[in-house]
């Protein structure tokens, strides 16, 4: 684990293996959609908030081949970063920034509502501050092709950079008590929000995702998906009987029993995990992912961003809570 300014720091300035210097871009709108293939019909990987440092490795017409650093490799066009020279990146990456908070929002021309939009925010966007503002009502920032604009105040706050936990890193004590109970105050905000494949924004997530945009919002950067998120933290003691996944095994009073014993040991805001335990012939699989809130509750994204019960008897119960194979603690 280690303490970085900014996750912008992920992006190191080095020379290729061939002699020729890297390529750099900074994500300019709000979200950037990376998709498998340089085509708009293709599959949606995963998504970039503004203020993101992406490696460019090649391109095709209008489309960038990008490697960002959740990491993932897909696709973007050209009109969605900034290209930078090394030089323009390092003072990039210097200069104070705020990230943006509210789920959603805009950057106006002019500090007012009535104001023309110059393009929407969403909530884990990062900008740099021009040191200008309209009262306490209005501050000034900067994206990353230098056009400025004007945002509400109360809906920035000053970036201090981000503690990252890749996989295999991250402890018990890696997150405290508050800013654990903010990681799920932020998750709740996105109650409701549709399920996305590759969404991690307030306009449409997947299961990790939400637990990622979560983190990010509170200055701490795990792997984006759930079968990397799963190395992270400390195990949660949870002893599984196979025998469940069998559907006519589900439904009597021992099921109820096997739930409660899972859950025994967990702590509010444990991530919890699921999918298919390892067997002779397959290793474990991981699908799904959620973040305990007590009370045998998760908060998770399955068809929308919802709360459900593991246990069988509640009426919310979660319809795959079966499938609960593990849980970490951060």
């Amino acid at each position: 684990m280690k303490q970085i300014l900014s996750f912008l720091l992920m992006a190191v300035i080095s020379i290729s293996a061939f002699g020729q210097e890297k390529r750099w871009a900074v994500v300019e709108l709000s979200t950037a959609y990376l998709r498998n293939q340089p085509d708009y019909e293709s599959a949606l990987e995963t998504q970039e908030l503004m203020g993101t440092v992406v490696e460019i490795l090649g391109e095709k017409g209008y489309w960038l081949d990008i490697m960002s650093p959740q990491p993932y490799r897909a696709w973007v066009t050209n009109k969605v970063v900034v290209e930078m020279t090394p030089e323009q990146l390092e003072e990039y990456k210097a200069a104070p920034k705020v990230m943006f908070t509210a789920l959603y929002g805009h950057l106006y021309e002019k500090p007012s509502t009535t104001a023309r939009a110059l393009g929407d925010l969403v909530g884990g966007d990062l900008m740099r501050i021009t040191g200008n503002k309209k009262g306490k009502s209005w501050t000034e920032v900067m994206l990353p092709s230098g056009r400025t604009g004007w945002v509400l105040s109360e809906n920035l706050k000053k970036h201090e950079g981000f503690l990252s936990i890749a996989k295999g890193e991250g402890n018990a004590d890696s997150v405290s008590d508050q800013k654990m109970e903010n990681i799920l105050a932020e998750a709740q905000k996105l109650f409701g929000v549709p399920y996305i494949w590759g969404g991690m924004c307030s306009r449409g997530v997947d299961c990790s995702g939400l637990v990622r945009i979560s983190y990010i919002m509170n200055g701490v950067l795990l792997p984006r998906n759930a079968s990397q998120q799963i190395h992270c933290g400390d195990v949660v003691p949870m002893e599984i009987d196979t025998k469940y996944w069998e559907e006519n095994e589900r439904n009597c009073e021992a099921f109820t029993q096997e739930m409660k014993e899972r859950v025994k040991n967990l702590k509010r805001g444990d991530l919890v995990f699921f999918g298919f335990p390892a067997t002779d012939q397959k290793p474990q699989r991981i699908t799904h992912v959620g973040i305990y809130i007590g009370d045998n509750h998760i908060i998770h994204a399955s068809h929308l961003v919802r709360i459900n019960s593991l246990i069988p008897t509640d009426e919310d119960y979660y319809e795959n809570s079966h499938r609960l194979i593990a849980a970490r603690r951060l």
